[in-house]
């Protein structure tokens, strides 16, 4: 596929800036924005020269759009997936993929009964300082992976009805932040965790506004990891092997990483959220229905961690 004409569905933060990240390619637009308000799609669309529709039902059945990013609250990943698979439209679904593995799974089989593309869209996996850490790590530069300590936190303005801190929208740290963590360390170990250790503070709305947990891998590789929607942290990748270190400022929208001390900085393109819609054209131009960088089993494997995770605190979300 030469060109990708990309529906949004949805018109929130995240979506305008996936949207805002296409613009630095010149082959890749959006086409089309889907909303339940036909006024907020109205809006959004006019930003971009785009086609607005007034549901999601509408964006799906477009006949000029040839992928759709799913870009509504996490509670909502599986049905606007479903919706959209149904409909034959490849999707680059936001992260987490969904709220559990059962609902994951579910995505996924239907994804590949239809023979239609489906992609976690987890940006930072595409990310040019993200592919150099794995390409350092395969060659050896620090020999074998022993620890990695990572966080991401922020301190968001306190909302009861808002996406980060309503548990009806699945709210919470682990599955807003606390999955790019999950992932990194899916990503340089390469397997699930063999234990988990966690804890979390909740607030007033019964969600995770701090998260903290340890991973066991097999032969004794450690993972110390934590999230946060009330507090800033460091926000970086500390990954140490037996002959050296590489730290990761900002891992997350990294341009930058330190190895053995010595700083190499990679400068990033636009806000990089075309990364991932890059690799989304590459699979789709090579018929393929999933990412080797980001497979379905990983994203799987993924969401059973996070659903580990939450056993071990005990946090439910409304529905499940």
């Amino acid at each position: 596929m030469s060109t990708i004409r990309w529906g949004i569905l949805s018109t929130g933060r995240i979506a305008n800036t996936f949207a805002q990240g296409l613009e630095v390619l010149s082959d890749q637009r959006v086409a089309a924005v889907g909303s339940r308000s036909l006024a907020s799609a109205e809006r959004m669309a006019d930003a971009y020269g785009a086609r607005a529709h007034g549901s999601y039902e509408e964006l799906a059945a477009d006949p000029e759009v040839d992928a759709i990013y799913v870009a509504t609250p996490h509670s909502r990943h599986m049905e606007d997936t479903l919706l959209c698979l149904d409909a034959g439209k490849p999707v680059l679904c936001e992260k987490p993929l969904a709220l559990n593995e059962a609902q994951g799974r579910r995505m996924i089989d239907r994804a590949r009964e239809r023979g239609v593309f489906l992609m976690e869209a987890m940006w930072t996996r595409f990310n040019p300082v993200t592919a150099r850490v794995r390409q350092l790590i395969a060659s050896g530069a620090i020999g074998e992976v022993r620890s990695i300590t990572g966080d991401f936190g922020f301190r968001g303005e306190f909302d009861p009805s808002g996406r980060l801190f309503d548990p009806h929208l699945a709210g919470g740290s682990l599955l807003d932040v606390g999955v790019y963590c999950v992932a990194y360390a899916s990503m340089i170990y390469g397997d699930e965790p063999e234990a988990i250790v966690a804890l979390d503070d909740r607030g007033s709305t019964g969600i995770d506004e701090q998260c903290a947990w340890i991973q066991r891998h097999a032969g004794g590789r450690m993972a110390n990891l934590s999230s946060a929607v009330r507090t800033d942290t460091a926000q970086q990748m500390v990954i140490c092997g037996t002959k050296g270190m590489i730290v990761v400022p900002r891992f997350f929208y990294a341009d930058r990483l330190v190895l053995n001390g010595v700083e190499e900085a990679i400068p990033l393109e636009g806000n990089a959220y075309h990364y991932q819609a890059i690799e989304v054209q590459r699979c789709l131009a090579e018929g393929l229905l999933e990412s080797p960088v980001i497979s379905h089993e990983e994203s799987l494997a993924i969401l059973r961690t996070m659903d580990r995770i939450r056993a071990e605190l005990g946090l439910c979300y409304p529905g499940e």
